[in-house]
């Protein structure tokens, strides 16, 4: 799966403003909302519910907030390095800087955890999360975001 495929059209954004966790939650679900053509404040009140069951965040700067909503089409995905670390309620206790929410169908199961693995194959390279930090511009994170994803099997 390419996250190239579910990025929306605007949705890498670098130097996102948030003072907390709400505050960014609420930033992408209103671009999330836009991409997908679904209301804002539902996708904002889907990612709080979903963030009370657990904190979506991996540790080491990283969360991936998702959600699956009736009215969605398509996955769709945005990415956001923050301008600031934020707390995330991390397991590390790290605050969170990387930012990928993914927004689902009701009925995508299996192309919904699709999307997650690759996220999560692809942060779990040091280097590319390296990349991702250094990169200030659209197009160099779209670049890192698309590459082939590579094998880390031994």
């Amino acid at each position: 799966m390419n996250l190239g495929d579910l990025l929306a059209k605007n949705g890498i954004v670098t130097g996102l403003k948030a003072a907390d966790k709400k505050q960014a939650l609420h930033e992408l679900a209103v671009r999330a909302g836009d991409a997908a053509g679904v209301s804002a404040h539902d996708v904002y009140n889907a990612l709080i519910q979903r963030e009370r069951l657990s904190s979506t965040s991996l540790g080491r700067g990283i969360a991936i907030p998702h959600v699956k909503l009736p009215g969605v089409a398509a996955i769709t995905c945005i990415f956001a390095k923050l301008d600031q670390p934020i707390a995330f309620d991390s397991h590390d206790g790290e605050p969170v800087d990387l930012l990928f929410f993914l927004l689902a169908p009701e009925d995508a199961g299996g192309d919904h955890l699709k999307a997650l693995a690759r996220i999560s194959r692809l942060v779990r390279d040091p280097a590319t999360l390296e990349r991702l930090r250094s990169s200030n511009d659209t197009e160099s994170i779209r670049r890192v975001l698309t590459a082939p994803a590579t094998s880390h099997a031994a």
